[in-house]
């Protein structure tokens, strides 16, 4: 983090510092979740570390050879705004406070597991707290990699003050007043909210994570402001919500017609090879070779400085690409050439293995920088992966997976050409390094589907 970064978070941490609770947040009535003496109203849910009240706070000991545990309250709520205040012993492990999140009894074998949306907490060298993790369902749905600013506001071994706004399909947090996450989601209007102790290593025995200030607003909601420039997951398909229009997300794609693109051979789309329907935009499978049936789809439109994000869903052995500073000016047979965010399934398709150190792989800069191999960061062949390339105005360009960061590198530098220098692009003049270009959607031959493609131009 730069050092006007690092002073705008503490300037906020100790601004909502000075504030009292109605100044912080003016709007419905605040009911006690917690009385600071009993834990009326919650019930143990899950593994078996014991909850108890210890000066007006409850306490979760962390407890060796259990699964997470939880502590939920008996009550399900709908739209809501809670506030929490924490503090977590140690810093290799974590915690989180669950919302509208459910219990299924009949899982783990039979020893029942709880589930749904996450507010992190995390004081490990990770530093994602805030962050939301859906717990044993889908994983990380906004890592802290999605705002970086926002790392530093965890204080370690004090009590950190959480604000969790769940208000429709919304849920949005912060922590010490500095705004971390912002997801939309469909699912889970309603629910349980819960305290967690995670499952630890023996070594950690004995820890405590401790809850105290437990407060909820469910009337009379007033959502606070948030700042544009704090990246949205939206799970909503081709869908725009109001913070992404008023920070200036277009989509490329609406779900129902494919007016912005048009094939690389000709200004129309391609009558072949590619189908636009429910909601997606999805080549077709053919000979699995590069551009031999529809050819390859490219925007309309030509980018500089942007923000692109995507899903994309794979069939089984798959390979496709989404590549971006298309120019169209070099001649090839194949695919069209450009820098390329690496579409492909790992364990079934040879591309994995070919390359240099892992460098075609999914996510990766296509034969140039190899993706970080977090596995949890993958989702399973199938489901729907959630795609972003950010290109800065300093050239930095990154590649995320599912909000986890994967690639990082700077078009031109001095480590960038090295890498071009022995790879296939070596041939092609200034490779890469076009002020604009196209995004492009590539014909690989395979069944590969794409939706939720949306670009913000910083430039």
């Amino acid at each position: 983090m730069n050092t006007i970064s690092k002073f705008l978070v503490a300037a906020a941490i100790g601004f909502i510092a000075c504030q009292s609770p109605t100044e912080a947040q003016s709007g419905g009535k605040w009911t006690d979740l917690f009385d600071g003496k009993t834990l009326k109203g919650w019930k143990p849910l899950g593994g078996e570390a014991p909850y108890t009240v210890e000066d007006g706070a409850i306490v979760g000991t962390m407890t060796k050879g259990t699964p997470n545990s939880f502590l939920v309250t008996e009550e399900e709520y709908g739209d809501f705004i809670l506030e929490v205040d924490v503090k977590l012993e140690g810093d290799r492990t974590n915690s989180g406070i669950q919302t509208r999140s459910h219990y299924d009894p009949d899982a783990n074998k039979g020893k029942g597991r709880v589930y749904g949306r996450q507010v992190e907490i995390d004081p490990t060298s990770r530093a994602w707290s805030g962050g939301i993790y859906d717990e044993a369902r889908r994983g990380w749905l906004y890592p802290l990699d999605l705002n970086e600013a926002a790392r530093s506001a965890y204080k370690h071994d004090e009590f950190n003050h959480y604000r969790i706004e769940a208000i429709g399909d919304e849920l949005r947090t912060w922590v010490n007043g500095v705004p971390v996450s912002y997801v939309i989601d469909t699912i889970d209007r309603k629910g349980f909210i819960g305290l967690q102790v995670h499952s630890i290593s023996d070594d950690l025995h004995g820890k405590k994570v401790h809850f105290k200030n437990i407060r909820i607003q469910t009337e009379n909601l007033k959502p606070t402001d948030f700042p544009d420039d704090v990246f949205v997951v939206n799970l909503k398909p081709n869908d725009l919500s109001d913070a992404e229009k008023k920070s200036g997300v277009e989509l490329l794609f609406d779900g129902n017609t494919a007016d912005q693109w048009r094939s690389v051979r000709g200004d129309s789309f391609p009558e072949k090879g590619w189908k636009v329907g429910n909601g997606e935009i999805t080549v077709l499978k053919s000979d699995g070779g590069e551009s031999t049936n529809g050819g390859d789809i490219i925007t309309r439109d030509q980018f500089a400085v942007f923000d692109l994000s995507f899903e994309f869903k794979m069939t089984p052995g798959a390979n496709s690409g989404v590549k971006y500073f298309v120019t169209l000016k070099e001649k090839t047979k194949g695919s069209a050439i450009g820098l390329e965010y690496q579409v492909l399934d790992d364990e079934k398709h040879p591309d994995a293995k070919m390359g240099r150190d892992g460098n075609r792989t999914l996510a990766s800069l296509y034969d140039l920088i190899t993706s970080n191999k977090e596995k949890r960061a993958r989702r399973p062949i199938g489901e729907w992966n959630r795609g972003r390339v950010l290109v800065s105005e300093d050239s930095t360009v990154t590649h995320y997976l599912n909000g986890v960061k994967m690639v990082e590198y700077k078009r031109g530098s001095k480590e960038y050409l090295d890498l071009v220098a022995r790879s296939k692009y070596k041939d092609w003049d200034n490779f890469g390094g076009a002020a604009e270009g196209h995004i492009l959607l590539q014909d690989h031959g395979d069944n590969v589907s794409f939706r939720n493609i949306k670009i913000k131009k910083i430039k």
